[in-house]
């Protein structure tokens, strides 16, 4: 199967990539310009790497010609600073997926994977675990505009005839994480308890979420690629509900060091609890999350020593 994945190069994407060309599938990756390559692929690795501008309805046109399925990963903005500029959150997310998905009516490609966000679309919980027929009520500029993405896949499912699987991914965590951005609770607390730094925690430590390891996120989007059931809507997530004070005794046992905490005021747009309700997808793909959160943590904890502060 020919796939292309924007936003291919990226923390989840690099990890979906090299799970797809175990299955021996045939990859384009989608990345900005200078961006280069997460490594070095294999000669028997069939991967055309192909550098764009995803506003760029030349580019993304291109890019899509004889691909079979579209893996659609990109995102400008993060949950945390989608508020500040509410416009560019749509003009950087919303139009040039509309963009894509009238580049894919105009070349027949009938199949997209969006990654969405369980854990913003929802916003704040009406009960837990979280399913995908719960309200969603999102507070952040992010989860809006991840939720109107969704609406626009399942209206041109409906006109066109393309099948959209939309995954509200949980909160996933891993290897190659951007630390710097401190776009992952996990990470970033590894990343400053490894340099024996402090750890800032918005709030008293209870806000719970649900932690996914990022190879169980791409093993579910190596299922959805070839699902042409009925449903569109699936929550991937741990189902399983940790606060940040439980991750970062984690984080000690893991590392075998004490961790100073560091607590600040609490943030307006960070719901309490957030964990979500898998069953669908473990019903509809036969997928199951295999990592646990303490494994995932030990493992991104030798990687991080291993890569970034070897």
């Amino acid at each position: 199967m020919k796939v292309i994945i924007f936003g291919g190069g990226g923390f989840i994407g690099s990890a979906i990539a090299d799970r797809l060309l175990k299955s021996g599938h045939e990859l384009r990756i989608f990345e900005r310009p200078r961006i280069e390559p997460y490594r070095q692929f294999m000669e028997s690795e069939k991967v055309d790497w192909v550098a764009g501008d995803f506003l760029s309805s030349n580019d993304v046109g291109n890019a899509i010609d004889g691909i079979d399925v579209v893996l659609h990963l990109v995102s400008t903005t993060l949950p945390k600073n989608s508020n500040d500029d509410t416009i560019y959150d749509v003009e950087g997310n919303l139009v040039p997926t509309l963009q894509l998905l009238n580049t894919m009516v105009a070349k027949g490609v009938r199949k997209i994977v969006f990654i969405s966000s369980g854990g913003t679309v929802y916003g704040s919980p009406k009960y837990i675990p979280i399913d995908e027929n719960h309200p969603t009520e999102p507070i952040v500029s992010y989860g809006i505009t991840k939720l109107a993405i969704e609406k626009y896949m399942l209206l041109y499912q409906h006109l066109y005839g393309i099948k959209a699987i939309i995954l509200r991914v949980s909160n996933p965590f891993g290897e190659r994480q951007r630390v710097e951005t401190a776009q992952g609770a996990v990470s970033a607390f590894l990343s400053k308890a490894i340099q024996n730094q402090s750890l800032e925690i918005w709030g008293d430590g209870s806000v719970t979420r649900d932690y996914l390891y990022v190879s169980d996120v791409a093993e579910a989007f190596a299922t959805a690629i070839h699902y042409d059931g009925a449903k569109s809507v699936f929550n991937i997530s741990s189902g399983v509900g940790t606060s940040l004070n439980e991750i970062i005794d984690l984080v000690g046992k893991s590392l075998g060091c004490h961790v100073v905490r560091q607590y600040k005021q609490g943030r307006s747009f960070d719901v309490s609890v957030n964990v979500l309700d898998n069953s669908l997808a473990r019903k509809e793909f036969g997928w199951e999350p295999r990592v646990s959160l303490g494994e995932g943590i030990l493992i991104t904890a030798d990687w991080m020593r291993r890569v970034l502060y070897k």
